[in-house]
């Protein structure tokens, strides 16, 4: 199987466009037959990477084969990408600057690294509305730098066809990161880390209105899969596990969990993301040694040995890496071949 390498392949967004050959019916039963699944799926992952200095952007197929940089800014630090739902834009971050007049802002493009639009200053961590019409963003908390993921007060959606920023009507929400959006629209997940009354857990938040609910998880980095059925998230640096989200009762609730990836110490695993098709997730694994004292799993703080791993979500421990060169490959997010025309 080919993987991203070193570094960056020669190629063109076109090429990689192209739509792969549609999956077969059969399951996955081991990681040979998971990898030759990847190697027919008509998705692409997007992955943050580090390599000459710089944080860029690049997509690959599933398998990890042809590898493209889709940012190549040498003076621009580009990172926590994710794909629209059709597969036709990119939400990320980028840290402009150096020292004290650093910042973090989101921006939007299209897939192909064109149209480069800025969202936001001083902003962090966005995700897209299930129409693709909007993005929720996080503001950050101080006006000076700060790697700590959950340097944020308050969520704001940006509509695309107005240009609107709205604050989300409940002012109390802060110390939130790895946001993400249900989707029918009706509630945000969140992590809270030492706010909002919390020490630190997985919270469910009224999208338009006040309502917050302790969904009573363990860890950190919700993923809502496409469906609206199942969550992914960590429970803590060694596990990712998978529930049923139940949102029928009066407030939502995580029930039937089960673990999809163990890892065995030191080798961390974080930034589980599901497939379009909710068959698979990625993930990033690597060691644990710490830089300057951070966690090498918080966004922009280099985390060597790291790669890209994908595993079938109806199992315990079928799953291969997709990349393997340890250049700080984090943060994957999933991309539906865009609809060709005839």
């Amino acid at each position: 199987m080919a993987r991203a390498g070193l570094g960056v392949a020669a190629g063109t967004v076109a090429s990689l466009l192209a739509v792969a050959g549609v999956l077969g019916s059969e399951e996955a039963t081991g990681p040979a037959d998971l990898r030759s699944a990847l190697a027919r799926a008509p998705y692409r992952i997007v992955y943050e990477t580090f390599h000459d200095g710089n944080w860029d952007l690049v997509m690959v197929n599933a398998d990890g084969s042809a590898p493209v940089n889709l940012t190549q800014t040498p003076d621009v630090h580009e990172l926590y990408p994710h794909v629209s739902p059709d597969g036709t834009r990119l939400c990320f971050v980028a840290d402009e600057g150096r020292g004290d007049a650093m910042v973090r802002s989101v921006y939007l493009m299209n897939l192909d690294g064109t149209g480069r639009t800025l969202v936001a200053r001083n902003a962090r961590q966005p995700c897209w509305r299930a129409d693709g019409k909007a993005i929720a963003y996080l503001k950050g908390e101080f006006d000076k730098f700060c790697y700590l993921d959950y340097a944020t007060k308050g969520i704001v959606v940006y509509d695309l066809a107005t240009g609107r920023h709205t604050e989300h009507p409940n002012k109390d929400l802060y110390h939130l990161y790895n946001l993400c959006w249900s989707p029918d629209g009706r509630w945000f997940l969140a992590t809270v880390h030492g706010g909002m009354g919390y020490k630190h857990t997985i919270l469910a938040i009224e999208a338009n209105g006040m309502k917050v609910v302790d969904l009573k998880i363990p860890g950190c980095r919700p993923d809502i899969s496409p469906d609206g059925r199942r969550v992914a998230w960590g429970p803590d640096d060694w596990v990712l596990r998978i529930g049923d989200l139940d949102f029928s009762g009066l407030e939502p609730k995580v029930v039937n969990p089960r673990d999809v990836v163990t890892s065995a110490k030191p080798m961390k695993i974080y930034h589980i993301d599901w497939s379009p098709d909710g068959r698979y997730v990625a993930f990033s694994r690597g060691p644990a040694e710490k830089r300057l004292g951070l966690a090498p799993e918080i966004v922009g703080v280099k985390a060597a040995g790291w790669d890209i791993c994908v595993a079938d979500a109806a199992t315990t421990n079928c799953w291969t890496p997709i990349t393997e060169d340890g250049r700080c490959n984090k943060e994957p997010d999933w991309a539906p071949v865009p609809t060709q025309e005839p």
